[in-house]
């Protein structure tokens, strides 16, 4: 036996499928997509190990998932496995980036050290046409400046229950947020794009997007900036603002 074991890095919209998690009532995910691809290449029935989970309708930009495969003695360049997995994919609205041989002790979920995630928001009183599933559209006013000012009080160790979704299976809310940064562009027909990034080893469910509806309020003028300290130091959901969409929510960077 000639065991390898395979990293890929993967790009995504997550707008077809029912999340990263393969599904038992046949709801299309985007692992059952790429097993299926795996086996249609090699004829051998896969599982895949990912960094991280995906909601319904989130997307992803630099998704990070390995698998150990026996292709025997037959030469395969990472080049050509990936090539030969997108003609399996051709269909999807999945891509994979780059395939590569990696050590046997790496571990696509608890290898990684750090991960980013990007949420796009679109500022305008028109809706979007071309990206509709891509960005969360949000009209009226929003003040940038207040949302920064009230995204220093996430960064830092703290316990996150107040963005934290009721399903959550993790063992603690304690997390540490590396980076909660905002920037804006003005677009050439007008408004606003605003995005927001997220860095830290890991994530609670949810807590990038509850994180983000939180900062909206701020940016509405509802909540003051010192308000998101407050709601973070209640420890309690109830205390938090709305969830957002996943249309904006992308997977951008996973670090090893």
């Amino acid at each position: 036996m000639t065991l390898k074991r395979w990293k890929l890095t993967i790009e995504y919209m997550g707008t077809p499928y029912s999340g990263w998690q393969r599904q038992e009532d046949g709801i299309p995910s985007v692992q059952q997509k790429i097993e299926e691809a795996i086996t249609g290449f090699c004829q051998q029935d896969i599982r895949l190990h990912v960094a991280g989970r995906t909601d319904a309708g989130v997307h992803a930009e630099g998704q990070v998932a390995h698998f150990d495969l026996d292709y025997g003695d037959r030469p395969l360049e990472g080049y050509d496995l990936a090539r030969a997995l997108n003609a399996h994919l051709r269909n999807e609205k999945i891509s994979i980036l780059k395939a590569e041989i990696v050590a046997d002790d790496f571990h696509a979920r608890f290898g990684a050290i750090n991960k980013l995630y990007t949420y796009r928001l679109l500022n305008r009183v028109a809706p979007p046409s071309f990206q509709d599933s891509l960005m969360w559209h949000v009209w009226g006013d929003l003040d940038v400046s207040a949302m920064r000012e009230g995204a220093k009080y996430l960064l830092g160790h703290h316990d996150f229950s107040t963005f934290r979704a009721a399903e959550c299976q993790a063992k603690s809310p304690m997390k540490t947020l590396e980076r909660a940064d905002i920037e804006e562009l003005l677009l050439p027909k007008g408004g606003l794009e605003i995005s927001f990034y997220f860095e830290a080893r890991s994530f609670l469910h949810h807590q990038v997007r509850n994180m983000v509806g939180t900062l909206v309020l701020v940016g509405q003028g509802k909540w003051t900036p010192d308000d998101v300290r407050t709601a973070l130091e209640a420890k309690d959901r109830k205390h938090g603002g709305p969830t957002s969409p996943p249309d904006g929510l992308y997977l951008t960077r996973i670090d090893y």
